[in-house]
């Protein structure tokens, strides 16, 4: 991420961004990997091919985990540097190259000259402008930019991005992160499957990274817009159970007499008359389902760690039968 921003904030951000994990390739063919080869050049070589150095002329070429290169190669990438010159292999004819190197480790490079694991004139070669990059724990104010970002790239793959509640984040400003940024947008694409498109609140997040207490989230909507929809939604199930209109101003027994279609003449607090109306039918919905938090949860559209919290609001327990 580092290497990509240093790119595309350079003068370099029109050429290409060419990353390499020098790790993960196999010593032998890094070489190829890198500068490219002839037709014919080994077994296998049925046509020739340019190498990372010439994809990213005019750009930036990312060397990632440089400390795991093989010393041979250490050789070779040093002469480039030096001479800004390569030849491919199995080739003889020198080509110029224009590239900025960057290059990335998690090994300490000084530590590995003494032990004659890294070569000392090429790690001062790299070392010109050095950037250190401390470990996510030494850095957790970062987290919520870094959410932003990797949220960024999941919606330009055109994947549905998920959003943090503020307790979210919080509690992830918590972990310790032990395998850094890596670590952090692993849980954020593990997260987009679990949740595409939703807010995820902590009680969302893998246990290991719940840090205090964990309520359910209640989204802050204007009440307006709560009181409409609950209203729209309590008439319109009112009115399909009603007779004809002649009794339209009848209360409806399965709520146990409180949905009424028409307003009382000496009028109604909203606020209490929802209130009573919601603690009804959860414990309907408890009562229906012999008390299975999870079931009565299903019931009522609602997630199991919502009703709880609900049911701590208003004291809603269990009453033992005489």
């Amino acid at each position: 991420m580092v290497a990509r921003n240093v790119h595309f904030l350079s003068e370099r951000k029109d050429g290409p961004f060419i990353p390499v994990n020098c790790g993960a390739i196999p010593g032998e063919l890094l070489e190829s990997e890198l500068f490219g080869h002839e037709k014919g050049a080994f077994t296998g070589a049925i046509s020739a091919r340019k190498g990372r150095f010439e994809l990213a002329e005019g750009g930036t070429l990312f060397l990632d985990e440089i400390g795991d290169m093989p010393l041979q190669m250490q050789v070779k990438l040093l002469r480039v540097l030096q001479e800004r010159t390569f030849e491919r292999v199995g080739g003889n004819k020198p080509l110029q190259c224009n590239v900025r190197i960057i290059a990335a480790t998690h090994r300490n490079l000084e530590t590995m000259i003494s032990e004659d694991k890294f070569r000392e004139d090429l790690y001062y070669r790299l070392n010109v402008f050095p950037i250190d990059s401390p470990a996510l724990r030494q850095r957790k104010d970062d987290i919520p930019l870094l959410l932003q970002e990797l949220n960024s790239r999941i919606q330009g793959d055109g994947v549905e991005a998920v959003r943090f509640t503020e307790q979210a984040i919080a509690s992830l400003m918590e972990h310790e992160w032990a395998g850094n940024v890596r670590e952090l947008s692993n849980l954020v694409e593990r997260l987009t499957i679990l949740y595409p498109g939703q807010i995820v609140d902590i009680a969302d997040l893998p246990e290991k990274y719940q840090y205090g207490d964990v309520q359910a989230y209640e989204p802050d909507y204007p009440e307006e817009i709560l009181e409409r929809e609950a209203f729209n939604e309590l008439f319109a199930e009112a009115a399909a159970l009603e007779p004809d209109e002649d009794t339209s101003a009848q209360s409806h027994d399965g709520l146990n007499g409180m949905v009424s279609s028409s307003l009382p003449a000496e009028g109604v607090n909203l606020k209490e008359y929802l209130s009573e109306l919601e603690v009804n039918l959860i414990r309907q919905a408890l009562d229906n389902q012999e008390w299975v938090v999870a079931r009565a949860a299903d019931k009522l559209g609602m997630r199991r760690t919502t009703l709880v919290e609900k049911m701590r609001k208003y004291d809603i327990q269990r009453t033992e039968e005489a």
